[in-house]
């Protein structure tokens, strides 16, 4: 990956990052309840990380084959629980919300067991 597609990953990374706390810390009444329901279920109610993962790869364009690949390409090492049975686009569209979905998961319980620790709420 050439270093401006890192750069516009890192970017694209931070920003949902963002979003994401911000949403989960706004519905669940602060940063230690937005934690804990992110840790017992990342797609429950009030925590939706699937359906923010959608609306990140339709804001950003990432819904295609090219858009995967990015993704996909930024994070090469991660591994894939299942792969999807389907056309091609389809299948890379999967895998690249799922593995960018895990690293937003992640991001999003360091930034806000950091809030939690800090009194950030």
């Amino acid at each position: 990956m050439q270093l401006h597609e890192r750069q516009q990953f890192d970017f694209l990374l931070l920003t949902a990052a963002e979003r994401y706390v911000e949403r989960l810390t706004q519905r669940n009444e602060g940063a230690a309840n937005a934690l804990q329901r992110l840790k017992a279920d990342p797609n429950g109610d009030g925590v939706w990380l699937d359906e923010f993962v959608d609306a990140i790869f339709q804001d950003f364009l990432l819904e295609n084959a090219a858009g995967a690949s990015f993704i996909l390409q930024a994070l090469g090492k991660r591994k894939i629980k299942a792969v999807p049975e389907g056309k091609v686009e389809e299948v890379l569209v999967a895998m690249a919300k799922q593995v960018f979905g895990e690293l937003l998961r992640s991001k999003t319980e360091e930034v806000l067991e950091q809030s939690v620790m800090y009194g950030g709420e």
